[in-house]
């Protein structure tokens, strides 16, 4: 990759890690669900006057967004309201990769390699010690919830992957863009049930500066510059060369919550958290690890 566009990767990492720490200050005055509402109105809004819709079915659009955008966004902003860390958040998040790999061998009858194993079970690991430090920093709502929206992410992917098998051309902003008009509705609906009329009212007329600042960068710079970006860059490199830098996103965002908002690993949290994100690395670049010694072997 040239110069330029290592830095733009870099760029939008960071957009993607602080985005933890802007969720955090978000759900702390607005409801969680009513800010996914916001999110998600603001980014189809937004999009769909300059993104051309992608040529998918919407019943793959709309199921698509129900998963990556409602399942995976109403888990994450709930368990950064009650109690996950959002740096820990942006760790736990990455099991998705996982839940991807058991998803897949479950109903695409994929299988894995020996790398992906290892990092499975690396991850697994780490899962399981910062599962067992709730009470401390953590609440076990918190925790659960992050995996849910870990598993909603996975579930999107293997929906692109049965997408892509039958043979439809995946545009990845379009694809953003577009199924963003689905989850809206959930949200609503969710946020008038769980959460109450009268407190949305309350948030909607009492809507501060800092909360319109949070829904606007959810939006615009995560969302739409970020995946701009990030769908610019794959178009232009082969995918492998792109992916390993999303690897960075949980470390941006521990250093992000620890200087802005003071937050602070436990040691086994610290060990679990190397633990699962070794398991990431192993996943993600074990293979080619292993076919560069192969052939230096020969």
């Amino acid at each position: 990759m040239q110069t330029p566009d290592i830095l733009q990767a870099l760029l939008v990492i960071v957009l993607w890690g602080f985005n933890f720490v802007v969720i955090k200050w978000g759900v702390a005055d607005v409801p969680p669900l009513l800010l996914g509402c916001l999110r998600f109105s603001a980014v189809a809004f937004a999009g769909l006057f300059w993104v051309a819709r992608p040529r998918l079915p919407w019943r793959w659009l709309a199921l698509y967004g129900l998963t990556v955008g409602f399942g995976q966004f109403a888990g994450l902003f709930c368990a950064i309201k009650f109690g996950m860390p959002a740096g820990l958040a942006s760790v736990v998040l990455q099991s998705q990769a996982f839940f991807t790999m058991l998803f897949a061998a479950l109903l695409l009858r994929e299988h894995w390699r020996v790398s992906q194993l290892t990092g499975l079970l690396l991850a697994a690991a780490g899962l399981g010690l910062i599962g067992a430090t709730h009470g401390a920093n953590m609440t076990l709502l918190g925790f659960v919830l992050t995996l849910i929206a870990a598993s909603s992410w996975a579930m999107s992917n293997v929906v692109v992957r049965v997408m892509v098998r039958r043979g439809m051309q995946i545009e990845p902003l379009g694809l953003v863009v577009w199924s963003a008009l689905v989850p809206p509705l959930p949200f609503l609906a969710m946020s008038l049930w769980l959460e109450g009329g009268a407190r949305d009212w309350q948030a909607l007329t009492h809507f501060s500066w800092g909360s319109l600042a949070a829904v606007a960068y959810l939006a615009l710079a995560a969302s739409m510059l970020g995946y701009g970006i990030w769908s610019r860059l794959l178009s232009r490199y082969p995918a492998n060369s792109v992916a390993p830098f999303s690897l960075l996103a949980p470390l941006v965002a521990l250093v992000c919550s620890m200087l802005l908002l003071g937050e602070q690993l436990t040691a086994v949290q610290a060990l679990g958290s190397v633990l699962l994100l070794a398991g990431l690395v192993v996943n993600v670049l074990g293979g080619r690890v292993a076919n560069f010694l192969l052939k230096q072997a020969r």
